[in-house]
């Protein structure tokens, strides 16, 4: 489902979270704050610094997932990211456990995180445990793995928010019919299902991405807390206040999800910093009045961020992502430079513009650098 009306999985997630009106805080949970996984005295900052990398299908056959790709793609991260960890998501068991045993094999810590939607609870779950099962085999041959169960789950299963697909979910989370008690006792019962079966099939540790502003975990049936982070404040210390509330579980916190688009004011329109295009133009165009592109804009943000997180000693931060394929950017052309509406960190550029079968080759952005040189500076500090 990863391109869907050509908006992909992750910009939906990240925008439901930010529209959804009256969103949940999480519940009390024990009274220490250790964010990371480290003794006393030891060194500071995060454990893992890592990307998202998105195993989709594709909208097209030139945007397809590839192996050649992937491997491409997955020693840019290590060796010119500087990243030690991928996040490895998206659907598809073949393409999700090809991408994380090449990124095993490489020497990169795998985060992997099966996310299917809008099929029935079993093929969910039939899904997430054969993938965890290979999640384990690589654990067991010696591969720095851990192993998520999914992604925002009310967006995802049916059942949980009425809506046949996501498009009507987020319809109703906007227009404010959804039952949030009924909601929360639907997901609290399949997350506990998810995170039982990943049990079964997983003995490494343990997570699930949460959206903070709907999802109210319990955080005791998971190792470590997974959230999807999209807020913006203009003070670094109400970061601190936000992100400071899910310590209080003690236990290891992974920022599963951050970043923003390459466009003035994307930071501060939050989840929604995708939602600049008109889909229903032919093609696809950006809405008026077209935004000012900025790589800078979204490189200061990713910065901003990864410094709060390295201050608060969290445990993991994934920005979101390495690459949206399927938002090509346009030099020149600021009405059909669809990378605008795009959280990747490197940008796609067509052979031949506006065509959906040609060519194509990535670019780093800004933000591709201002992380890649973060990166490098935190591990030379350890």
């Amino acid at each position: 489902m990863e391109n869907t009306k050509g908006i992909d999985r992750a910009q939906f997630l990240a925008g439901a979270a930010a529209v959804a009106a009256g969103g949940a805080l999480l519940p009390a949970g024990r009274a220490t704050a250790a964010g990371r996984d480290r003794g006393a005295g030891a060194r500071r900052g995060l454990t893992r610094r890592g990307v998202v990398y998105t195993v989709g299908a594709g909208e097209t056959p030139a945007t397809a997932w590839s192996a050649a790709r992937m491997r491409a793609d997955l020693r840019t991260i290590r060796d010119d990211l500087h990243a030690d960890t991928v996040d490895v998501t998206g659907d598809g068991v073949e393409r999700l456990t090809a991408t994380a045993a090449e990124a095993a094999e490489l020497g990169l810590h795998v985060w992997l995180q099966p996310t299917l939607g809008d099929v029935p609870e079993r093929d969910v779950l039939e899904h997430l445990a054969e993938t965890g099962r290979f999640a384990e085999r690589l654990r067991r041959q010696g591969a720095s793995v851990e192993f998520s169960v999914g992604c925002e789950f009310w967006l995802f299963v049916p059942g949980i928010i009425p809506g046949d697909d996501v498009f009507e979910r987020i319809d109703n989370l906007q227009n404010g019919t959804v039952d949030w008690a009924a909601m929360q006792a639907r997901l609290a019962r399949f997350t506990a299902r998810a995170a039982a079966l990943g049990r079964t099939v997983f003995h490494g540790r343990l997570s699930y991405a949460s959206a903070p502003e709907i999802d109210v975990v319990d955080w005791n049936l998971f190792d470590v807390v997974g959230i999807d982070y999209y807020s913006y404040f203009p003070r670094r210390a109400d970061y601190v206040r936000e992100v400071r509330q899910h310590l209080r579980w003690g236990k290891p916190v992974a920022v599963t999800e951050f970043g923003t688009c390459p466009y003035r004011g994307a930071p501060e329109a939050g989840g929604m910093g995708w939602d600049i295009v008109d889909h229903d133009k032919t093609p696809p165009e950006i809405k008026d009045p077209v935004p000012v592109r900025s790589e800078r804009t979204q490189a200061a943000y990713l910065t901003d961020l990864l410094d709060v997180f390295e201050s608060m000693n969290l445990y993991a931060a994934m920005v979101f992502e390495f690459l949206t394929a399927d938002a090509p950017h346009r030099p020149g052309d600021p009405r059909h430079d669809l990378d605008m509406a795009s959280y990747g960190i490197t940008k796609a550029l067509q052979d031949r513009p506006g065509d959906p079968d040609t060519r194509w080759h990535r670019e780093p952005k800004a933000a591709f650098h201002a992380v890649a040189r973060a990166y490098r500076r935190a591990g030379q500090r350890q």
